[in-house]
């Protein structure tokens, strides 16, 4: 990829980041970024013995693999292609006409297709033209990562009374609608003592700003930007709010869970096979604050409820801990190594 991708910040001994520099030329307008791309995946398989090539997300990763395998084939080299949909790939860019042919062909052509979702195979199925089985092999959390125990002097600093505090976090796009996430807010503060964090940065962020304030509840907010110690503070957290318009999985959400931490959300994409409602919270229908207000405010009142809610989201993410989920991904890759062993 062009940039070292965000959560691989610490040394692993077995990964390696290669980073793809794309010429520029003035004789394009854009430089040839799936050009470079292809060529790099060809150099680190070639220089690497790479046995098998997993990318990530349809654009442009798989149509670059397309055009590595091709050219490795006439190198002599037979390197499968496993391609895993995420979500933007398919429901939102993929389904532009400007790419949905190249999208449809380059799935086609991969040896194995995974989604992060059953929703999200159907989807796939429903707009594109796909000839062979998608797999659901579910994304993954670290479940031991996530188990920390609140520190209460931070506690402390956000919610200095003993208020609740009410958490989100995600890139503020349009989609994630995080002007519901304010109104529900407001409601849910005129009867219960809380406080709400925004973690994250995007271009909905301003106009959330500007919400709180018109509201008056400016000052029980805080934006507190990028945050790499998510865990940290979804420990303080009571309630996770995920207003999205689409989900094709849920990964913030199934973070939160992760840590202990109820979730309100939208019945949106991949997130009702996450989220199960009355148990690890609750789901309401895309942009129906009054219902999401209501349900955060009865998990906010009821301690013995918040309680079971949270040890039930706790024992939903860990289906879908790391060591639950790995071992589906190598037996994979396990059934294309194997026959290209034999």
């Amino acid at each position: 990829t062009y940039q070292q991708p965000v959560r691989l910040s610490e040394f692993n001994a077995n990964i390696f980041y290669h980073e793809v520099r794309v010429p520029t030329y003035p004789l394009f307008d854009y430089p040839p970024y799936e050009t470079a791309l292809s060529s790099t995946m060809v150099d680190v398989i070639v220089n690497n013995q790479i046995d098998l090539l997993h990318v990530h997300y349809a654009i442009p990763h798989a149509s670059a693999a397309y055009m590595a395998k091709k050219i490795l084939e006439k190198q002599g080299l037979r390197i499968p292609v496993i391609t895993t949909l995420h979500g933007t790939d398919i429901t939102l860019v993929g389904r532009d006409k400007t790419f949905a042919p190249v999208v449809t062909f380059s799935i086609n052509e991969s040896d194995a297709i995974t989604a992060v979702s059953q929703n999200l195979r159907d989807e796939t199925y429903k707009h594109f033209k796909i000839e062979k089985e998608i797999e659901v092999i579910y994304n993954f959390v670290d479940c031991a990562r996530f188990a920390k125990k609140p520190i209460d002097a931070f506690r402390r600093v956000i919610a200095p009374h003993g208020e609740k505090i009410l958490l989100h976090a995600s890139n503020f796009r349009k989609l994630k609608r995080v002007g519901d996430v304010v109104q529900i807010f407001a409601e849910v503060i005129k009867k219960v003592p809380a406080k709400l964090l925004f973690v994250g940065d995007g271009p909905e962020r301003p106009a959330a700003e500007r919400l709180s304030r018109e509201l008056g509840i400016f000052d029980e907010i805080r934006f507190v930007g990028k945050q790499e110690q998510i865990e940290e503070i979804l420990a303080i957290s009571d309630v996770f709010l995920l207003t999205s318009d689409y989900e094709s999985f849920g990964l913030a959400a199934l973070e939160a869970m992760a840590a202990g931490v109820p979730v309100i959300s939208t019945n949106a994409g991949g997130l009702p096979e996450i989220n199960i409602h009355g148990v690890t919270g609750f789901m309401s229908e895309v942009g129906d604050v009054a219902d999401m207000s209501r349900n955060t405010m009865l998990l906010l009142s009821d301690e013995t409820k918040l309680k079971q809610f949270r040890e039930n989201a706790a024992a939903q993410a860990k289906k879908f801990d790391i060591h639950n989920i790995i071992p589906q991904y190598e037996d994979l890759y396990n059934r294309f190594l194997n026959n290209k062993q034999a």
